[in-house]
């Protein structure tokens, strides 16, 4: 038998209480709406353990096609914990991060939208501009402004 591995990878899950509003905010940023559904039936509760459950789900992709965000607001069963305080050192999911193209200006519309600038936009070793935001409901986004002509590959192999 051949052993399996990963072929790409497909999305990363957030739990929201207003699709709405984060729809909207990732639209700022850049990310594409591919479709809103209803997630619900025996087959759905079977693969998440919750059982009975009503999910509407958003689907967004970055521009390149390469990368989704499943945004998903829970109807049933209710959210159980909230973990979106939590600073960037704790356990478990950390932020998520985009490459931009102009930080200085992307920033401030992000602002007009509810984001919160964490600490700094900083430059590091002239390679990237980075920052932390809190963005819709909180969620640590990190951006990241690659600065001249290193792609981030030039960056990982030589690292």
């Amino acid at each position: 038998m051949t052993k399996s591995e990963v072929i790409q990878m497909h999305n990363v899950g957030i739990v929201v209480e207003s699709l709405d509003n984060a729809i909207s905010f990732f639209e700022e940023l850049g990310l594409i709406l591919e479709g809103r559904a209803m997630v619900e039936g025996e087959w759905a509760g079977k693969v998440t353990g919750l059982g009975d459950q009503s999910v509407e789900i958003a689907m967004m992709a970055t521009p390149d096609g390469h990368s989704r965000l499943e945004i998903s607001r829970f109807l049933r069963p209710v959210t159980v914990a909230d973990h979106r305080a939590a600073p960037v050192n704790s356990l478990g999911y950390l932020r998520l991060m985009f490459n931009v193209s102009n930080i200085d200006e992307l920033v401030p519309r992000l602002q007009k939208k509810g984001a919160e600038l964490v600490g700094e936009i900083v430059n590091y070793e002239n390679i990237y501009r980075l920052c932390y935001i809190r963005g819709t409901e909180g969620i640590l986004i990190g951006l990241a402004e690659l600065l001249g002509n290193l792609t981030a590959k030039d960056i990982l192999e030589n690292s």
